[in-house]
Formats: C-alpha cells, structure tokens, sequence
C-alpha cells in the first residue's frame, strides 16, 4: 500500500541531470538519425551497456549521449521527453542540471541556442503535460577554470529565462571547489544562487569548499559529511538542504547497498534530507523508485515521504510567492491522497 501511495503522491526533485535523463530508446533514435556508432544497436543492449559498472564507464556512457544531441531540435526532443517521464511520476516541479559547455564545445552550438530549446520544451511542458521545470547550469569539473567562468557567465544571461542557479558536477577527486571559485563569485554577485555538488567521490573537505569557498545554498548529495563531526554541526545549524540520491550513491560505491546507506544517520543528525535520482535510466532508478527502496530499506511512512517532499518544495529555487503555491499545491494533493485512501 505505501508504495502505491508513492506511486501516486506529489514530488519535487531538485537533482536530476537532463543528458543522464535520456533514455535508451531515445538515445538510440538520435545515433540512428546523425550516424553515429553506438556500442549495442537494439533498445535492450543498449539498455544493459546503460547500467553501472564504475565511474569511468558512467563517463563513457555520458559523453557518448552528448554526443548523440547534435542540434538544437534534439535538445528540445530529450527535454520533452524528460518532461512526460516526470509528468508520469507525478513530479510537479523540477530543477534539472544541464551542461552547456559540452555540447558547445563539441557541436558549436551557442548557449542562447541550447537556452531557446530547453524552453521550447519547458514551455511546452507546461502547457501539455502540467508539469514545471527550470534549469541548474552545470560546470563540469574536467574543465578549466576560465571555462567554469564563461559557464557562468552564461547562467547569468538566462536569469530571469529559467535558469535559477549554477551548479558543479563530475568527478570530485582532482577537481576541488576552489577551482572554480571565480566562477561562483561572479554568479554571486550577479544574484545567481550556487548548488554545487560535493561530498560524493570525495569527503567532507569538499562540502566545505563548496560551503566556504562557493557559498552553496545546497548541496549536491553530501552525504559524507558523516566524516567530520564539526561539519555536520554547522550544515546542521544553518540547516543546508542535501539533494540525496540513495540509488546513485550505492552505484558509485558511497554506500555497499541500499540497506547500508547513511539517510538514516543524517537523518537521526536533523540535517535537512531531500530525495532525488540524478541519472535515472543510468542507475535504473526513478525518483518514485528512489521513494519506494528508501521506504522498505528503513520503514518509511506515508508522514516521512510527505516530509521528504514538502522538504524539496520548500527549497526550491522560486520567487517566494511561487515557492509558497508550490508548498500549498503539494499539501492539498496529500490530504486529497489521504481522503481517497481512507475512501478506498
């Protein structure tokens, strides 16, 4: 009965990559219309080359979806999509990560061109499938930094077009926060929230930088700050949203399984826990799949997984007056889920 529940319950999800979004079927259509060379030619081998094996493959896998978006039209196709798998979860609101750099980099296509296509789709979904989305730009941390600046740059000139904060992703080890510390300060001073991610394939030294050095109003996963007890103290204190994602922890090997993941000592820490998928089809998860394993791994209820939600909608990145609608959307739909329930 609880899964149904969460099967049918309101979401919000603040972490999710839209290139680590695309699904098999729609990777495999894009290779087939540009040409490009794929490692399996059928939906189900490409979904079994999809799933994990260690971080370099997840890059591999990565970079070879990038490639396949060519143009414009296709970020526009694998953002609908995206949208209409969201729409199904019931997900009333995202923020999704995009990586501008990569495709102009290796398409040439310009920022305002990949903007105008994303919200193409962000309009589009809206208006057909109900469904809310705005944009976290994401630098990935392989690039220089005078690279990471022109991200931000980039972020600022879609203030206001549905990008609502920049964002750092990627492997952590090698790539500290400080790197990209010029970036953060110029999207700072130009009102631009940073939602870094930190603490996942390095450990608490990198929740700090992304603290200290670039002013994280969240952070992506961060769940090893069990390692430093002084840390936990100050998240806890300023009470620092976490974007965790349970499924692609255990993947990249943070977690040894689900059963062993830290969500119930952050937790028991009264640190601020949100629920998210990061790459769904590359982890085999979704979010309403994220909601169903943590709830038989730790006998949530129906009370914690509205917790959850009302946790990610009340650190959503909106205009106060939107976020409050936001907040009083998702409580309406619960007590309406509760009353039917009861009716059942």
């Amino acid at each position: 009965m609880l899964a149904e529940f969460i099967r049918r319950m309101p979401k919000v999800e603040l972490h999710v990559h839209l290139e680590g979004a695309v699904r098999p079927e729609t990777l495999l259509r894009l290779a087939q219309q540009h040409g490009i060379a794929l490692p399996a030619a059928t939906v189900e081998g490409l979904a079994e080359w999809y799933q994990f094996t260690n971080f370099p493959h997840f890059v591999e896998i990565y970079l070879l979806l990038s490639k396949c978006i060519r143009t414009a039209d296709d970020i526009e196709l694998v953002a609908r999509e995206f949208l209409v798998g969201q729409a199904a979860q019931n997900i009333r609101y995202t923020e999704a990560t995009y990586t501008p750099y990569t495709h102009y980099i290796q398409k040439g296509l310009t920022f305002d061109e990949q903007l105008a296509a994303l919200n193409r789709a962000r309009d589009w979904g809206m208006q057909r499938v109900g469904v809310q989305v705005n944009w976290i730009m994401d630098i990935a941390r392989q690039v220089d930094a005078a690279a990471g600046r022109v991200v931000a740059e980039w972020a600022i000139t879609g203030m206001g077009r549905g990008v609502v904060a920049l964002g750092l992703g990627g492997y952590e080890v090698g790539n500290p926060p400080e790197k990209f510390a010029d970036a953060f300060a110029l999207a700072a001073a130009a009102g631009l929230p940073s939602v870094p991610h930190a603490g996942e394939t390095a450990g608490a030294a990198s929740i700090r930088g992304a603290l200290q050095v670039l002013n994280a109003v969240r952070i992506g996963h961060g769940v090893r700050c069990l390692e430093d007890p002084a840390l936990v103290a100050e998240l806890r204190r300023r009470q620092i949203p976490l974007e965790v994602c349970p499924t692609s922890n255990v993947c990249l090997g943070v977690a040894a399984d689900m059963a062993s993941h830290p969500l119930p000592l952050l937790l028991a820490e009264d640190l601020y826990i949100t629920i998210n998928s990061d790459d769904p089809p590359l982890f085999n998860t979704t979010l309403t799949d994220e909601y169903i394993r943590i709830a038989e791994a730790f006998n949530f209820t129906e009370d914690d997984m509205e917790r959850f939600v009302l946790n990610a909608a009340r650190v959503a990145l909106l205009p106060d007056r939107e976020r409050e609608q936001l907040i009083a959307a998702v409580v309406q739909e619960f007590q309406q889920l509760r009353a039917d329930t009861l009716v059942a």
